[in-house]
């Protein structure tokens, strides 16, 4: 819908959701990433935490009771409480038909990475969300950490060479269906999108499983559209956590460690080897609370959300694309400036 149609459409939809009015957010699946979510919801501004659902009673309990908000062992029963928008940090298998189930009743929806098992499924909750007219957000929440906001600041319009990501830790104490391509490489995946705002059209995926039956260590070689060269290293098998990016460029070296959210920016290289440094302003606020924010602010303007479903579903093509260790066929678009990603 474009035009005078178009603006009536995002009036419609501010009026629904008017700033004095609380939206109700509920949560499905509160394992750890899920009860941060209900955390954050019940105390997010214009928020009111409409309950919870998973089927495990105790943490249900548990969980109700430090956040003083209803609990359901389904969806069905806080669907029929009655929201306007879920967050779901379920497994990721069922992902599809919770998302689906949201989308059926009108329901905006935030899906945790990955958006879903497969490519297929992601695609069937980017065509319900769309045809219904719904929010559907992708939680990918490292974007919103301030040292990768600073590093994707620093490296704005800058003629990017390569990008090297590490993150790695020990074996993680919940098991999971998932080896560490979809659980860790998948945000980096992302974040190299998102940095070069270009495509990821080769890959070259060395995999190892060195203590879990599936793969628990990964080095990642990507290159993009628009050339720039990319490296993964994660892996299941480091006993301290380890979160770092460096980002090259024709003239700055960013180097970012993402937990301690210190980033430091390399310039003025001279022919003699000498340069300049300088520690980047970083911000503190905490990375799911702005994600959260995000989510809710689509939901209230009716504008794009910040990580779309397209975005969730090309990240997740290209883990799966790891996993199947074929290399993304080249395109015609590597010859060619490359297409701009939301940013």
């Amino acid at each position: 819908m474009t035009g005078s149609a178009g603006n009536l459409q995002d009036m419609v939809h501010a009026a629904k959701y008017d700033a004095d009015v609380l939206l109700r957010v509920g949560v499905v699946g509160i394992g750890v990433m899920g009860s941060n979510h209900a955390r954050v919801l019940a105390d997010l501004a214009g928020v009111r935490l409409a309950g919870v659902a998973d089927p495990d009673r105790k943490q249900r309990e548990f969980v109700c009771g430090a956040l003083g908000c209803p609990g359901y062992p389904d969806i069905d029963g806080l669907l029929a409480a009655g929201v306007d928008a879920l967050t779901i940090a379920a497994p990721t298998h069922l992902h599809r038909d919770l998302a689906m189930k949201c989308i059926r009743q009108g329901v905006h929806v935030l899906v945790e990475k990955p958006i879903a098992s497969s490519v297929e499924e992601g695609n069937t909750i980017i065509a319900g969300a769309r045809a219904a007219g719904v929010t559907l957000m992708v939680g990918h929440v490292e974007r919103f950490n301030p040292a990768v906001e600073a590093i994707k600041e620093a490296i704005r319009n800058e003629d990017i060479l390569s990008i090297a990501i590490t993150r790695v830790g020990p074996f993680p104490p919940r098991m999971s269906n998932v080896g560490v391509v979809i659980d860790l490489a998948v945000h980096d995946i992302d974040l190299i999108r998102w940095f070069t705002d270009s495509e990821i059209v080769e890959v070259q995926p060395q995999l190892s499983s060195a203590i879990a039956e599936r793969e628990d260590i990964a080095l990642l070689q990507f290159r993009t559209a628009s050339g720039v060269l990319a490296h993964i290293n994660t892996n299941w098998i480091t006993p301290f956590k380890a979160r770092n990016v460096t980002v090259a460029t024709r003239k700055k070296y960013v180097m970012g460690d993402l937990l301690t959210r210190q980033v430091t920016e390399c310039f003025g290289f001279q022919p003699d080897g000498s340069y300049s440094m300088r520690h980047l302003s970083v911000g503190h606020a905490e990375p799911l609370r702005s994600e959260l924010q995000a989510f809710t602010g689509a939901i209230r303007d009716g504008k794009q959300p910040a990580v779309t479903g397209e975005e969730g579903v090309a990240g997740l093509a290209i883990a799966i694309r790891c996993l199947e260790n074929k290399a993304v066929p080249p395109a015609a678009s590597v010859r060619h400036a490359p297409r701009r990603l939301t940013g």
